[in-house]
């Protein structure tokens, strides 16, 4: 990806004392929000450019990610955001049934009307966005509903674990579109979601979340096998 094209995704990072940290969360959180599509290549120069940080920290963000699978080496300095093979969407979509359907069910512990309300602000910026067919503002507004969600569970160890799961599909999420807008069937399980939040049904919110990756994982399989 060009620097020009990066710095359209990506906002520059405020002068902090722990840049190295705040690059790789930054890089990170672009990547599970699903920013760049699978086999889109990085520089340690265009990431360094478009967070406005030197080549020290964006080295730094880039190699504790290519130690998380989240990227692989294309060369000497270049890597890509790697694809996803059948093999491993089953068993990260198998992984994300358990740990999110878990989160999803705790949630409801913690839940207060403004979660609620949050949650269907994000859902109308969300159909703003397919309505606009901005697909990356959709992507975006849709890792932040899910993962409200999740960290009402209470347990951040969790989050995490569900977060590095994102960082191997959100960007095949790109992919999705936009098939996937058409029918909408994320919107009917999001406001499912949340009808079971604002009721307290730790079960009806499980269901809804777990319906929403089966929903990905369907569309997912299938462009994967057209692929041959």
């Amino acid at each position: 990806m060009s620097e020009h094209l990066l710095a359209g995704v990506v906002t520059p990072i405020a002068r902090q004392s722990n840049l190295g940290e705040l690059t790789y969360a930054r890089l990170k959180e672009i990547i599970v929000a699903g920013s760049f599509p699978p086999n889109e290549k990085l520089t340690v120069r265009s990431v360094a450019a478009a967070l406005g940080v030197s080549t020290t920290p964006a080295r730094d963000a880039i190699n504790r990610l290519l130690s998380e699978g989240a990227l692989v080496n294309e060369g000497p300095k270049t890597v890509v955001i790697p694809s996803l093979t059948l093999d491993a969407l089953d068993e990260v979509t198998a992984t994300r049934l358990a740990l999110e359907g878990l989160a999803a069910e705790r949630s409801v512990l913690a839940a207060a009307p403004a979660d609620v309300t949050a949650l269907e602000l994000m859902q109308a910026a969300i159909n703003s966005g397919l309505d606009a067919a901005d697909y990356r503002e959709v992507l975006k507004v849709n890792r932040e509903f899910h993962f409200l969600i999740y960290r009402l569970s209470g347990w951040p160890r969790l989050v995490a674990m569900i977060e590095s799961l994102w960082l191997r599909v959100g960007p095949s999420l790109n992919e999705l579109y936009p098939d996937f807008a058409q029918n909408r069937r994320g919107v009917s399980n999001h406001m499912a979601a949340i009808d079971g939040l604002r009721a307290k049904d730790g079960a009806k919110v499980r269901f809804a979340m777990e319906q929403d990756i089966r929903d990905g994982y369907v569309r997912l399989k299938a462009m994967i096998t057209s692929r041959g």
